[in-house]
Formats: C-alpha cells, sequence, structure tokens
C-alpha cells in the first residue's frame, strides 16, 4: 500500500470489556463521514470493538455481528450519526461492496466495516484502518493497532493517550 499513515497507535487490550472500552473511547472520536476498516481473525473483537463504537455514537442497539445481513444502520438516539455496521467477509470482492451502496451512506453515517482490509478503503479518503491480533496462551491479550490515514487523524495518538 503506497498510502502514508498521518499516525498510528499500539494498544493492548486484554479483556472484551477494554475492547468495549476502546471502542467508547473511539465513538467519542467519530463524526459523521468517518470510515473504520476492520481487520482480525475470527473472535478477535471486531464486534465487541463495534459495540463499543456504538455505545460512543449513542446509537441504537444492539450491535451484532452483520455476517448474515451483510451490513446493518444503527440510527442516532440523540441527534449524532447513524453507525452503519458491514460485514465483508462472505463479499466476492469490491464488486459486490459496491453494490452495497455504503458510499451514499458514508457522509452521513459512522461506517465500520469487519473484514474490509482490501475492500473498503475506497470508500473515504480519510480512514482508520483497526487490526486486531488475537494474543496466544492464557488471557489472550489482544493486540490493537490503529491507523489513521489522512489528514483528520493526525491528532489521533493524542486522544487516544
Amino acid at each position: 500500500m503506497s498510502e502514508e499513515y498521518s499516525v498510528s497507535v499500539a494498544l493492548d487490550v486484554a479483556t472484551a470489556e477494554e475492547m468495549r472500552r476502546l471502542g467508547l473511547r473511539l465513538g467519542g472520536l467519530l463524526r459523521a463521514g468517518d470510515l473504520l476498516v476492520l481487520t482480525g481473525d475470527l473472535g478477535a473483537g471486531k464486534t465487541t470493538l463495534t459495540q463499543g463504537i456504538g455505545s460512543g455514537l449513542n446509537v441504537r442497539g444492539p450491535i451484532t455481528s452483520p455476517t448474515f445481513v451483510i451490513a446493518r444502520v444503527h440510527p442516532a438516539l440523540a441527534g449524532g450519526p447513524a453507525l452503519v455496521h458491514a460485514d465483508a467477509y462472505r463479499l466476492g470482492g469490491f464488486a459486490e461492496l459496491d453494490d452495497l451502496d455504503l458510499d451514499a451512506e458514508t457522509p452521513e453515517s459512522v461506517t465500520v466495516v469487519e473484514w474490509g482490509e482490501g475492500l473498503a478503503e475506497g470508500l473515504a479518503d480519510a480512514r482508520l484502518e483497526v487490526i486486531i491480533s488475537r494474543g496466544h496462551g492464557p488471557g489472550e491479550t489482544r493486540k490493537v493497532k490503529i491507523n489513521g490515514v489522512g489528514e483528520r487523524w493526525a491528532g489521533l495518538a493524542t486522544e487516544l493517550s
């Protein structure tokens, strides 16, 4: 990938509750038009992170994995942006992602695409790419790397510390 990141933040996340809290913190930073592309193995915590983001955005829930419905829209409960939560796992490529018309939703919503690496980056010039790696052994602490692409995310390290 030839794009330059504005910032990269690496965090250790020990529990599902910590993953939700990270999502809550991220949700407080997000605004309409923001795109997050989540990458990680099955069970890494992508949906758990999105649950926290939904709490931070104050959207209608519950937030569950959209694997079988491909995409869900969670309307805002109090004047903020809606959350569009998509899962690209079963999609055959960019053409199928394009058929979802997520780019039409992006300007008014916060869009989170699980399994979107290599597919969803074109939905917005600025985005957060979140890579979650499962730990090995007792406790399975996750490593979360958040890459902010574009000027929009230049202050991310400060905002997350």
